[in-house]
């Protein structure tokens, strides 16, 4: 399937209280890494913002939020191609799971 042209509409509702979560957890974990650079954080400081900020649940909601667009939207030929490059990912607590390169996301 080539995904290079195709789109998903989706409420701008649900993309507005994604971009908001994500927003939350990319500058808290910003936050977080320098506190930890500096010395003034350690692991449990990250546990705790990750337990106490719902960060799974919230994270899964938007990921539920996406399929369902998808779902709605795409065949289930397509819908299955999806599934299975998702599941392609690393995973944390996996064999298979390699470290991200730290320039991953430059």
């Amino acid at each position: 399937m080539d995904m290079s042209a195709r789109e998903i509409r989706m409420p701008l509702s649900e993309v507005v209280a994604m971009l908001q979560d994500l927003n939350e957890f990319v500058v808290s974990l910003d936050r977080l890494g320098s506190r930890q650079a500096s010395g003034t954080a350690d692991e449990h400081t990250v546990g705790k913002f990750i337990a106490d900020w719902d960060v799974a649940r919230r994270l899964s909601r938007a990921r539920h939020v996406i399929s369902v667009a998808l779902d709605g939207q795409l065949s289930e030929e397509d819908n299955a191609e999806i599934d299975a490059l998702c599941e392609q990912g690393h995973f944390y607590g996996t064999d298979s799971a390699v470290s991200p390169s730290t320039d991953q996301f430059s």
